[in-house]
This record gives C-alpha cells, sequence and structure tokens, in this order.
C-alpha cells in the first residue's frame, strides 16, 4: 500500500482528496484534522466474524490521509482493538497514531488495582493491537473531578511507569466534564492532551476547557461531533452550519468542529468507505479559527443547549429494567421542537415505548451518576410519566 507523506499542514499533491494536518499540542506530531473512531465498524460483520472485512474501513482511512485511529477496549463487541490491529500491522507503524483507552471500570478489580492488574489490561491492547506501544493511552472517561481524583490516585502512577517502559508515548484522558472542571484537570499539568465531547449543541458549556488546554499546549481531540447522531437526526435545526457551503449537514457538523483553532482531531465514526469520503470532505481547504471568534459568528443560531441527550447510553442497567436512554432520546424532542407531545409521538412511532414504564422509576440515582451530560433524568421521567 503507498504511504501518504506528511508535508507541512497537507497530503503530497496527487491524492483525490487533501488531507489536512495539525500539531499535537507540543509534542511535535502531525496529525489528522479527521480521525478515525473505531466504534462504528459494521456491527454484522463484528457479530459474524469478519474482522478482516471490517480492517478495510482503517486502511481505506489511511489511504485517504487520516493517521489517528482511536480505539478501545469494549468497542464493537470487545472486537475494535482487534480490528484496529489487523490494519495497523499492514502499514508502516510510524506513520499512524494509534490510541486505547483504561479506567478502574476497564479493569474491573475494585478501586486499588496493582501494577500487575494494569499491565495485564495494558499488554492485552498491545497483542490486540499488533505493536509494540501505544501513541496516546487514555485515563478514560472521568466523569466529573472526584472520578478524576479517584482514578489519579489509583492509576496515575501506573501510566508513568508504562512511559518509561516505552509501552505508551503520551499520557492523555478522556472526559465529559463541563469546560470549568476540565480546566482544573488541564492545570494540573499531568497530560498531553484530552478527549472531550464537543459539538454544535454543547460547545458554549465546553469551550473554556478546549481553549485552556490548547493554552497549555495540550493536544485535544473531539469525539461525539454529531451529538450523539442528535445533528443528522434534525437536519433543519442544523441547516444554518451549512451556509455557504457545499456541505451536507452532518459534514457541516464536522467542519464546525474541526475549524476551532484549539482543536486537534476530530473524531469520525465510520462503518463504510462513503462515511470517510464523507468526513474528508468536510475538512477540505480547512481554515481555522479561535474558539470565541467562531462562537460569535454563531450566536443566536441554532440550538447549543447542553441539556440534550446525546445517546451514549450510559444509563443503561436501571435495576427496574427503565430503557432509559430511549425515554431521554424522545425528551430531546421536546427540545428540539418545543413541543411536549412530540415526546410521546418519539416514543410511540420510533420506539414502541409506552409512557407509563417511565412512573417505575425509584430515584434511586444510579442513571445519574452515569450521564455524560448531567441529566436530570429522574426528573424527567417523572415529567413523561405524567403527561
Amino acid at each position: 500500500m503507498q504511504k501518504k507523506e506528511i508535508r507541512g499542514e497537507r497530503a503530497a499533491p496527487g491524492w483525490e482528496e487533501e488531507m489536512y494536518y495539525k500539531q499535537y499540542g507540543n509534542t511535535g506530531l502531525k496529525v489528522s484534522a479527521i480521525g478515525l473512531g473505531t466504534m462504528r465498524y459494521d456491527e454484522e460483520d463484528i457479530k459474524a466474524g469478519r474482522l478482516e472485512k471490517c480492517a478495510e474501513i482503517p486502511l481505506y482511512a489511511f489511504e485517504k490521509g487520516i493517521n489517528y485511529w482511536d480505539t478501545a477496549p469494549n468497542y464493537c463487541h470487545d472486537k475494535s482493538e482487534i480490528v484496529t490491529g489487523i490494519a495497523l500491522s499492514q502499514v508502516k507503524r510510524s506513520d499512524v497514531y494509534v490510541t486505547s483507552k483504561t479506567n478502574l471500570g476497564t479493569l474491573d478489580v475494585g478501586d486499588h488495582p496493582t501494577k500487575e492488574d494494569f499491565r495485564r489490561r495494558l499488554e492485552l491492547s498491545l497483542e490486540r493491537l499488533k505493536t509494540d506501544y501505544i501513541d496516546f493511552y487514555h485515563m478514560w472517561c472521568m466523569l466529573s473531578l472526584e472520578s478524576w481524583e479517584k482514578h489519579m490516585d489509583a492509576l496515575y502512577g501506573f501510566f508513568e511507569e508504562a512511559k518509561k517502559d516505552g509501552l505508551i508515548r503520551n499520557i492523555v484522558f478522556s472526559s465529559h466534564m463541563q469546560g470549568n472542571e476540565i480546566e482544573k484537570v488541564v492545570d494540573s499539568g499531568k497530560f498531553k492532551g484530552m478527549l472531550i465531547g464537543y459539538n454544535a449543541l454543547n460547545y458554549r458549556f465546553r469551550q473554556s476547557g478546549i481553549e485552556a488546554a490548547y493554552n497549555k499546549g495540550m493536544g485535544v481531540v473531539v469525539m461525539n461531533p454529531l451529538g450523539g447522531g442528535m445533528i443528522p437526526a434534525n437536519p433543519d435545526a442544523f441547516r444554518y452550519l451549512t451556509e455557504g457551503t457545499d456541505l451536507t449537514v452532518p459534514q457541516a457538523a464536522l467542519r464546525f468542529v474541526a475549524s476551532h483553532k484549539e482543536i486537534t482531531v476530530t473524531l469520525a465514526g465510520c462503518t463504510t468507505k462513503k462515511h470517510i469520503d464523507d468526513a474528508v470532505k468536510a475538512v477540505e481547504h480547512l481554515e481555522e479559527k479561535p474558539a470565541k471568534e467562531i462562537a460569535k459568528e454563531y450566536e443566536g443560531k441554532g440550538v447549543a443547549l447542553n441539556d440534550l441527550c446525546t445517546g451514549c447510553a450510559y444509563c443503561k442497567g436501571c435495576p427496574k429494567e427503565i430503557p432509559i436512554p430511549q425515554y431521554m432520546d424522545a425528551y430531546n424532542q421536546k427540545i428540539l421542537t418545543g413541543n411536549d407531545k412530540a415526546i410521546l409521538a418519539r416514543l410511540d412511532n420510533h420506539w414502541d415505548i409506552p409512557k407509563e414504564k417511565a412512573a417505575e422509576c425509584i430515584a434511586c440515582g444510579k442513571c445519574e451518576g452515569q450521564c455524560t451530560q448531567h441529566l436530570p433524568i429522574i426528573e424527567r421521567l417523572k415529567e413523561i410519566a405524567g403527561m
């Protein structure tokens, strides 16, 4: 396979599309403005064990200049790292920057894991990825400052030792915290970069976090640039993003994120080659602007609300078996349309779920503790049940 060279900010001439590249913080590494999110390999192929076929996606992404591949344990029925490793073994290792992740939940040994527990998980990721090092290893899914402090006490020393031993190159973190909380993590000076949910829905609430990281010399990678599918599912509400372009709403949403000077990589979850082509087109001739300038440009436009469910489904596992992700998705329709009846229509027509099930909530708070958007789930369930 032909290798793509990085020269300046663009790929070598002769490629069908030109990928745009950015510096990853102060690491000296140049990474593609679009990164491959590997949580979206074809479901049927994964379940049928057609992993070589799934590996065609990262290989095609590589051909298009995407040199940042983001993976993790548990993605795609715990097959994502394996698929990504199949592809990684077919390219020059130094041409791709690959990530993975770990946290206390992944280690699954309680709040006080040993170095051996940590290494066992890391070495499994290395084995699956068919590599002897991971470029960016995340302290994964910090939902709150308390969660971060707990993970720092339990795991950070192990991260440092693994870096010293050459098993990981850069220590980074992923978070669903708000901007002011992210600033505190950034100020610790312990990380080279971060992964954060950022999109046309929540940017005002996370902006200070990406600015702080950028000013600290950190790389900033964005997950969930389409708002958990909320943006493409409501194209009319986000049509304003396409003004002055020939892009689709999803492409314009990717470009909105990637155009931030403070953001290094925008992850696109791709199931098909067309998804990759669409993502690459989104950053053609990209022009970067400071976050404050972008916020001013879009002031008064669209829906910029932090109280929308992004569909991450971390709230699954209700002890009363209430399908909380579906109820929260339905509640989004009220926020987007201003019409209470839109909730019931969504439950009826899309999910085929009765509103009465919401009344079984016992207010245990388990779901709210897992919510990446810190939503008042219990209150919303009561509202739905009473409609």
